[in-house]
């Protein structure tokens, strides 16, 4: 058999690095997709003269389009038989991507734990994106569930990582010349600055997406992302097509602009869960937290730790109910820090 049938749970063996086909030389066109895919109107990779002003050479690629690619590289080797993406942690950005960089990925199995019913079992990897110089540009852990081939196959030996509960503010890696202290806040659409949030505040983002079929097949396949449950609606009992939760979060992110326009740069991501499945005709509304605060080394750039949540509901401020799951109606539970100006 000449095809890739991917692979199930029993495949992985701890401790095993796997190297991902396909490097991937990025353009402005995953730009240009992307701010047609999503809401998204960040000044410092819109513009290249505000990124100049802002201390670098021209404006990088977004945060989240290296996350994409690097993600949709492991695809195909972690979760394509995969049942859902669960979550995210210690993922940190270590250099900016500029168009023309090519991205490459590999991943280390570091846990293996297999469900009570015996059909599936979560894998969990750290995953590298390194660019044509072998620099590494991101680095994340995240677990999905992926189905056995055989549900009688032996179980292997629980490993469940002992995973960091946020990224400490000391080891946000800034990009070299980022320099907010000349800021332009009028060019960058809202006044807010690092001194105007305080921990505990809760910004509710006001605008909504609703997802359709097409831009979120469009999304998945621009990412390179071949995990069959976003495009084979008969691998759910409901005959529906996953969304793909990076679509989630990338919508989420767009619409905090309204509250969060000055948060240039995601600098880390401390935890991530996709609460709830999200489906074609979901309307994607999103509110955040403020959950901390620092000061970096670069001039006038500062730190803000956010939880970013995103829900079909439209509810705001609530995530789980009292028996600590969460409600039906929240979608996602991003915790991340990112760049403001002071």
């Amino acid at each position: 058999m000449k095809t890739n049938p991917g692979r199930f749970f029993e495949d992985y063996r701890l401790g095993e690095v796997i190297q991902h086909a396909v490097p991937r030389t990025i353009s402005g066109g995953e730009r240009a997709l992307y701010h047609a895919l999503y809401p998204a109107r960040g000044a410092l990779y819109s513009s290249d003269e505000f990124a100049r002003a802002c201390g670098l050479p021209a404006s990088p690629l977004d945060d989240l389009i290296v996350f994409h690619v690097v993600f949709g590289k492991s695809v195909p080797d972690i979760s394509l038989n995969a049942v859902a993406n669960l979550g995210y942690a210690e993922a940190r950005w270590l250099a900016p991507v500029w168009p023309g960089d090519t991205l490459r990925s590999s991943s280390e199995v570091i846990g293996l734990k297999q469900n009570s019913s015996g059909k599936a079992g979560v894998v969990y990897v750290r995953t590298t994106g390194t660019n044509q110089r072998g620099e590494a540009v991101l680095k994340f852990v995240r677990w999905v569930m992926v189905r056995k081939r055989d549900p009688e196959a032996p179980a292997p030996e629980t490993v469940v990582p002992d995973l960091a509960p946020a990224v400490a503010a000391s080891d946000l890696v800034i990009p070299q010349g980022l320099d907010f202290s000349s800021y332009d806040f009028g060019l960058a659409g809202e006044a807010h600055r690092w001194a105007d949030y305080t921990v505990g505040e809760v910004i509710d983002h006001v605008d909504g997406a609703t997802v359709e079929e097409a831009e979120h097949m469009l999304a998945t396949r621009l990412w390179q992302n071949t995990a069959r449950t976003h495009f084979d609606g008969t691998l759910r009992e409901d005959g529906k097509r996953l969304i793909y939760g990076g679509h989630v979060i990338s919508l989420a992110r767009a619409l905090s602009w309204g509250g969060l326009a000055n948060t240039q740069m995601l600098a880390a991501i401390n935890a991530g869960t996709h609460a709830n499945p999200c489906f074609a005709g979901d309307t994607v509304r999103a509110w955040s937290e403020v959950l901390d605060k620092a000061e970096t080394a670069a001039p006038g750039v500062g730190a803000l730790r956010l939880r970013l949540v995103a829900t079909k509901d439209g509810s705001v401020g609530s995530l789980k109910g009292a028996d600590g799951k969460y409600l039906p109606g929240v979608l996602l539970d991003l915790d991340t820090w990112a760049l403001v100006p002071l």
